[in-house]
C-alpha cells in the first residue's frame, strides 16, 4: 500500500497539473470507487461538476482536493490506486474508474485502480481538514506535528515499537516498508517495548523516521511494480536505497550480516540480526 512518501509525490503532481482548474464532467466507469457516496455516482459527479480546484493536500496515506465553497474531495489510493494526468486523446488505462474533464480542455484526471480497495469521496466543508479523516494523528512532516507529545505518548504503548509506528492514531503516514527503515537505521527491533524506550531512543527514532520519508519523497517513493506511479505513470526509484526492507538475504548495509525476514502481522519484518538484536522477553 502505497505510504507517506508515495502519496506526497502524488500530491505534489496534482498540485501542479490540477490545482487553480474548474471540473466541467466527472465519468464514473465502476460504481466502487465511489462507494462511500451514498447518494449513487450519478450524484457524485453532479456535485464536482463546475467546483474549482483550490488546493492539493495530504495527511498521512490520506489526500484531498479543496474546492471552492469549502467542500473537499478526498481521495485514498489503497493498494493499487492511481491519479494519473493524461491528455484526453491517449487510449484510456483499462483500469480507468473515474475521469475528471476540466473546462480548459486540458490534460484529464484519472482514477485508475485495478484492484478497487482504494475510493473518492467528497467530504462536505471538508477543505481545511475533512472530518473522515480527522481521528488520524498528525504525520511527521506536517507542522502540525508535536514532537514531545508522540515521544511520551510512545512510551505509553505498551506493545512493540514497530506496531507503534503502524498506529495511524499516533503517527500517520508510516507503513511497513518505512517503520523497517526507520528501525534499521535507529538499530532497533521491532519487538522492542514501546515503553522500554528512553526518551532520548524515542526522539532519535523519530528524527529517522522524518530522514526515511524525506529521502523518500526525494526519490519520488518506492515502486517495487507498477501499481505505484506518479501522476505522470513514473515509478519511484527509492527502493534501491532501501538498507532493510525487502533484502533478505542480503548484506546488512552497516555490518555485512545477512539481512532477516520475520513474520509479522500476515506481512514480513526485515532487519539485521546484529544491529538489530531481538529484545529480552518481558517478565510479568
Amino acid at each position: 500500500m502505497p505510504e507517506l512518501p508515495e502519496v506526497e509525490t502524488v500530491r505534489s503532481g496534482l498540485a501542479k497539473w490540477v490545482v487553480g482548474r474548474r471540473i466541467a464532467a466527472v465519468q464514473v466507469l465502476h460504481p466502487r470507487p465511489v462507494r462511500r457516496h451514498v447518494a449513487g455516482p450519478d450524484d457524485f459527479a453532479a456535485a464536482l461538476k463546475g467546483r474549482v480546484v483550490e488546493a492539493a493536500r495530504r495527511r498521512g496515506k490520506f489526500l484531498w482536493l479543496p474546492l471552492d465553497g469549502g467542500d473537499a474531495l478526498l481521495g485514498h489510493l489503497g493498494m493499487s490506486g492511481q491519479m494519473l494526468v493524461s491528455p484526453a486523446e491517449h487510449e484510456p488505462h483499462r483500469h480507468l474508474r473515474v475521469r475528471f474533464d476540466f473546462d480548459d480542455g486540458g490534460p484529464q484526471l484519472h482514477f485508475v485502480d485495478q484492484r478497487m480497495f482504494g475510493g473518492l469521496s467528497i467530504s462536505p466543508g471538508g477543505a481545511a481538514l475533512p472530518a473522515e479523516i480527522a481521528h488520524i494523528a498528525p504525520d511527521p512532516l506536517e507542522p502540525a506535528f508535536d514532537d514531545e507529545a508522540f515521544v511520551a505518548a510512545l512510551r505509553r504503548k505498551r506493545t512493540g515499537v514497530k506496531r507503534a509506528l503502524l498506529d495511524q492514531t499516533l503517527i500517520s503516514g508510516v507503513g511497513n516498508i518505512y517503520a523497517d527503515e526507520a528501525l534499521w537505521r535507529a538499530g532497533l527491533h521491532g519487538e522492542r517495548p514501546a515503553d522500554r524506550l528512553t526518551r532520548p531512543a524515542a526522539r532519535r527514532l523519530l528524527g529517522h523516521v522524518r530522514d526515511v520519508l524525506t529521502a523518500a519523497i526525494v526519490d519520488g517513493g518506492t515502486s517495487f511494480d507498477a501499481l505505484y506511479v506518479n501522476v505522470n505513470g513514473e515509478s519511484g526509484y527509492f527502493d534501491v536505497s532501501l538498507a532493510a526492507y525487502g533484502r533478505e538475504g542480503r548484506p546488512c548495509r552497516r555490518c555485512a550480516t545477512p539481512i532477516r525476514r520475520e513474520s509479522f502481522a500476515n506481512r514480513s519484518s526485515f532487519s539485521c540480526p546484529k544491529c538489530q538484536p531481538k529484545p529480552r522477553a518481558r517478565i510479568v
